[in-house]
């Protein structure tokens, strides 16, 4: 009898890359065509409906070659397709080596990534009302497990075919993703010094909205006491009515 874990192995290896491995021998070619149409073409779908920016910018051909790598070398570690979108990105970053790719292919795929990924994170934080929003410099903060700021070198927000960027800019570009009381997810471009505020948040969940402050002024000496008072107090307010900074008791 055959050993059924070599001909389930010698089956996968050919459906993964036909080109480089072997039809099983007792298994008709018109069958096994069939079979890794159906995986690949699973894995293909699913991949261009989250990808749908980056899908757009390739034509049929450069999409095929993509998917195929991805479906021949990388080795899914997940049985979800939910999952799946994490594990390209896990490819594009650890085993893509293509020179003629994009230069904002890892980034885009990511940006395009996080909305997937918030939409169905099961944190449930509970948001601050409009009493916390007014109080927020007397209250302990905390970033929103659902809030995800995020810098990238190019600005992915606006890449389409219209917009292919080959040089990195200058400036970063710094962004604000979210899930809201709702269950609405949004994107919001904001600034280095708003970026920072978030990272000082994150990294210190028990200080109040004044303590943050004093630690912004504290790395960035070039700002007036009187610049970051008006800069953070608005902000914070912003930011806790957008469900983004939480009670730090409730994060």
């Amino acid at each position: 009898m055959a050993d059924f874990k070599a001909k389930q192995a010698e089956f996968a290896a050919y459906i993964r890359n036909p080109e480089q491995s072997p039809r099983p021998n007792d298994v008709a070619a018109n069958r096994m065509a069939m079979y890794r149409e159906l995986f690949f073409n699973n894995i293909d779908s699913f991949l261009s409906s989250n990808f749908p920016v980056l899908r757009s910018l390739l034509n049929d051909e450069q999409w095929q070659a993509l998917a195929q790598d991805f479906y021949a070398v990388h080795s899914c570690t997940t049985p979800y397709f939910s999952e799946i979108a994490e594990e390209f990105l896990d490819y594009l970053q650890n085993q893509r080596q293509q020179a003629e790719d994009y230069p904002f292919l890892l980034e885009l795929a990511h940006y395009e990534w996080v909305e997937m990924a918030l939409s169905i994170a099961k944190d449930t934080p509970e948001f601050g009302d409009e009493g916390f929003a007014a109080e927020v410099m007397q209250r302990p903060l905390s970033l929103s497990p659902l809030a995800w700021p995020l810098a990238y070198r190019f600005p992915v927000q606006r890449i389409c075919v219209d917009f292919l960027p080959v040089e990195v800019p200058e400036q970063p570009t710094y962004l604000i993703v979210y899930r809201d009381a709702d269950d609405d997810v949004h994107f919001m471009q904001t600034t280095p010094l708003t970026f920072s505020l978030l990272q000082l948040i994150e990294q210190n969940p028990t200080f109040d909205g004044s303590a943050i402050l004093q630690a912004l002024a504290g790395e960035m000496p070039q700002l007036s006491s009187q610049q970051l008072s008006e800069f953070g107090g608005q902000t914070l307010q912003e930011l806790a009515r957008k469900g983004i900074v939480i009670p730090a008791d409730y994060a």
